[in-house]
């Protein structure tokens, strides 16, 4: 891919983060010719419901890409919030590659250990992800790419970060955190973003 015609990517944290957590991954994309942008989510403890983060999200990409295509990465609970933005405010058509790395797109055990409502929304079955999963074949629309590791032992279980939909892609990452680092799962991430495009959806940028 021309690096002129790549779109810029957007990058979404996951619980207690922050943005720095990309510092790597950064750095790695701008020397591969992508212009990055990322957000502080607040709260990122929970505090706060996961569509109350992607109202930010929307904020930040309205001001810094307006009208403009791009590619997101949503890192765990990053890529939920990510995929409301996606599927509940518009997101599916702006967005054109979508990529989650250890998302609990199907929930998480480990989201029992807080009764805090962004957690509560992690749960398996939670009303949150009913709801998405009911129209969760749109991201048919974009290429969409879950990238998760069978060792995981925040997402449990592991297998909760794939969906029936896009492309799912394993990789034997041995910790939750090192998914943003390990150069094993920043190989599928470059596959992901060199990826065509595939959406109808997208409007002509004004």
């Amino acid at each position: 891919m021309n690096t002129q015609s790549r779109n810029p990517v957007v990058l979404v944290h996951g619980i207690t983060d922050t943005a720095a957590i990309f510092n790597l991954m950064t750095t790695r994309l701008k020397k591969l010719g992508w212009t990055v942008y990322s957000l502080d989510l607040i709260p990122a403890n929970g505090d706060r419901t996961l569509d109350f983060l992607a109202h930010q999200l929307a904020d930040f990409v309205d001001r810094v890409l307006p009208n403009q295509p791009f590619d997101l990465i949503g890192f765990s609970m990053g890529g939920l919030v990510s995929r409301y933005y996606v599927q509940r405010l518009g997101g599916i058509k702006r967005v054109q590659r979508f990529v989650t790395i250890s998302s609990p797109h199907n929930g998480t055990l480990a989201a029992y250990l807080s009764a805090r409502p962004g957690c509560l929304q992690m749960r398996p079955q939670s009303a949150f992800l009913k709801d998405l999963d009911q129209d969760a074949a749109m991201l048919e629309a974009i290429n969409f790419t879950s990238i998760w590791t069978p060792l995981d032992t925040i997402i449990l279980p592991a297998r909760s970060s794939q969906l029936p939909v896009g492309q799912n892609i394993q990789v034997q990452v041995p910790l939750h955190a090192w998914m943003v680092t390990d150069s094993r799962a920043f190989d599928a991430i470059y596959q992901s973003l060199n990826a065509p495009i595939l959406s109808a959806l997208q409007e002509p940028t004004r």
